[in-house]
């Protein structure tokens, strides 16, 4: 259905930080760049994740949207958590599992630098 989503941020040197960091743990690459953008998702496509720079101050967009990412490994799901707390975002929940949403449902939880909330997930028999 979704195509790409785009979040916006007031620095774009500290998101790029950030998500390099997070998305790489996960498998993803920042797939191109510009002043004011920078765009992720597998290597050698085209983004899915635009991140773009903001005049005013980004405000995340509330605690009823958040973003989850396909994780290959529980492994991948604990890296992103820790990758984002060593970058600057905040603990929103610690990896682990997640009974009420299934019983294979391991996930993360965080708030990046300008307070979007982000998930990384898998949902697999292990």
């Amino acid at each position: 259905m979704l195509h790409h989503v785009s979040l916006g941020s007031a620095d774009l040197a500290r998101s790029t930080k950030f998500y390099d960091a997070v998305l790489s743990a996960l498998g993803y690459a920042r797939v191109w760049t510009t002043r004011t953008e920078i765009g992720y998702g597998y290597r050698g496509s085209g983004d899915k994740l635009a991140i773009k720079l903001r005049d005013d101050a980004a405000v995340g967009l509330g605690s009823g949207f958040h973003l989850a990412f396909a994780a290959s490994s529980r492994d991948a799901v604990e890296a992103f958590h820790r990758s984002a707390l060593e970058r600057g975002g905040q603990d929103n929940g610690s990896p682990g599992p997640r009974p009420a949403y299934g019983p294979n449902y391991f996930a993360a939880f965080v708030i990046d630098p300008d307070g979007h909330r982000l998930e990384a997930v898998i949902n697999e028999a292990i």
